[in-house]
């Protein structure tokens, strides 16, 4: 069975920030391999993509585009938190890293990770943290974050009845927290 990634050996597949071309370039389709991605007008991508632009380096969305299709492969985000512990210290938060289904296996995972994570470093985190899956663990843990605590999860469904404080039985879930220290420690 021929590799479905084969067409993309030799290819520049470099990592860059996002472009408003990007949507055209099945950007949206290869997030919608990560979870929902309802249908975006192209006035509603260019007004979100200005929306995060105008953050500068306090919100990275970055890809890698195979030069050979002209597709985005893989994508990722990091935005900055501005706290005032730890010396008014930064937190980097990386979010929806996804590789296409046919281009995995090759590391572009841990490019866009890496990426990420360097950026927020340039930016002056003292650490940067994020949210997986169970499956997804391993991979994490491959590009040096550790488990560290768990997340609380809590999702205000409109369409249900909210009841006392405001959860319904369904609203709260425990995942997995991986943190990186900038420094090598895990806080």
């Amino acid at each position: 069975m021929e590799n479905s990634n084969s067409s993309i050996e030799g290819n520049n597949l470099g990592v860059r920030k996002l472009e408003l071309s990007d949507k055209s370039k099945g950007f949206l389709e290869l997030l919608r391999q990560l979870t929902v991605c309802d249908s975006v007008s192209d006035k509603e991508f260019e007004d979100r993509f200005k929306e995060i632009s105008m953050y500068g380096d306090d919100h990275v969305i970055c890809v890698i585009e195979d030069e050979i299709s002209g597709k985005i492969i893989a994508s990722g985000s990091v935005f900055i938190e501005k706290k005032f512990i730890r010396k008014c210290g930064k937190v980097g938060h990386i979010e929806d890293v996804v590789v296409d289904a046919g281009s995995r296996g090759m590391q572009l995972g841990k490019k866009i990770v890496g990426f990420l994570a360097d950026h927020a470093r340039s930016m002056g985190c003292y650490k940067v943290i994020l949210d997986c899956s169970d499956e997804n663990k391993m991979f994490y843990e491959k590009c040096g974050f550790k488990k560290k605590e768990i997340q609380m999860h809590r999702t205000d469904d409109p369409l249900k009845t909210i009841v006392g404080l405001g959860l319904t039985d369904d609203t709260v879930a425990v995942d997995t927290v991986t943190c990186l220290n900038m420094d090598g420690f895990v806080y």
